[in-house]
């Protein structure tokens, strides 16, 4: 029997709502939020090479390491902007013979690339340029224009923010999940990146601002300097969670245990199905999920009814968990000679 193949198109004519996630858990990936991600990046983007420029001024006029790695860090962003940019409309692309799955999972390699960035000009200049002012200190020049930069990027910042919150919020009701739960398991890297980079420059905003005020206050550049390293730190974790997340889904990251029982207990419960004796999902970008599985029928089943299973299989779930894409059933026995052994770690997913 051929494999049932579901695709985008048999997900929109197949009728019925899906199911949201039972609580605590978001299940299939998200579909849907494309335009809504494009426009949170592009909002990230624009604000943060604004901010880039006015803290470059600054930090030249005040002679600030921190206000100049505030400079760095929101030039590096704005590179990431670029690259997230470039992950959603590369990964959009739809599936061609060489990409029978499509390009999902190019979004996790630019946005990998992007956390890259962050590490390397944002952490690595920022604790550079904090280390060499403590060490051989700095000539300390008007603060009022740093104070007002830092002001204004804080306005903007927080602006570009509250759409990234307002997105992740919104999908976090329809998942019945905490924002936190929601960001920590969703396949949409890029709102992750925004929502994360928006987060560590506010509280990069306040270090700058306080460095300069205790320089000032103090006549000690290391105040400064020490400021500086912090953001460079804070960029730093910034980078390595998101590059973390990043490799596990290009690599091939499985949905969440409790999606992957409901997906069995759905097949299971097909008229003529005895068993489904081996279960495998994987994510192929972001809101897309294939799902296959070994399937034990009933003895008396007649080819018709395997082929007719199957079909039901591939409407049911489609239409009651919107990331699924696709779904290869393979009929088996139940005597095991037919299974295969499934290589995980005992512990489960690390990083859920």
């Amino acid at each position: 029997m051929s494999q049932p193949r579901v695709t985008a198109e048999d997900s929109a004519a197949t009728p019925g709502p899906p199911v949201p996630a039972a609580h605590g858990d978001v299940g299939s990936p998200e579909h849907g939020s494309g335009g809504e991600s494009t426009g949170t990046v592009v909002v990230a983007g624009v604000a943060n090479l604004g901010i880039a420029i006015a803290k470059l001024v600054g930090g030249l006029i005040s002679h600030s390491s921190a206000m100049l790695s505030e400079a760095a860090h929101s030039l590096a962003d704005t590179i990431t902007e670029v690259l997230l940019f470039i992950a959603l409309k590369r990964g959009d692309r739809p599936a061609d013979d060489r990409h029978p799955f499509g390009y999902g999972r190019e979004t996790y390699f630019w946005a990998f690339m992007a956390s890259l960035c962050t590490f390397v000009l944002g952490a690595g200049f920022s604790v550079w340029q904090g280390i060499s002012t403590i060490l051989h200190g700095e000539e300390q020049g008007d603060p009022l224009v740093s104070y007002i930069v830092l002001a204004i990027a804080f306005v903007l910042e927080g602006s570009s923010l509250v759409k990234a919150v307002r997105q992740v919020r919104g999908a976090a009701r329809k998942w019945r999940v905490s924002p936190a739960r929601y960001l920590q398991a969703t396949t949409d890297t890029t709102v992750k990146a925004v929502t994360f980079e928006d987060s560590a420059a506010l509280v990069g905003l306040v270090l700058a601002a306080l460095g300069l005020f205790l320089e000032h206050l103090t006549g000690s550049a290391v105040w400064d300097g020490a400021a500086a390293i912090l953001i460079g730190l804070l960029l730093l974790a910034v980078a390595i969670s998101l590059g973390r997340a990043n490799v596990s889904l290009l690599i091939g990251q499985a949905a969440s245990e409790r999606i992957e029982e409901e997906l069995r207990q759905e097949i299971a419960a097909l008229p003529h199905v005895d068993d489904v004796s081996f279960l495998l999902t994987s994510v192929i970008g972001p809101g897309q999920l294939v799902v296959a599985a070994k399937v034990d029928f009933a003895d008396d089943a007649t080819a018709t009814d395997i082929e007719s299973t199957a079909d039901e299989a591939e409407r049911r779930l489609v239409a009651r968990h919107e990331g699924v894409r696709y779904v290869f059933l393979d009929p088996t026995t139940s005597d095991g000679n037919a299974q295969v052994q499934a290589h995980r770690p005992t512990s489960g997913h690390p990083e859920e």
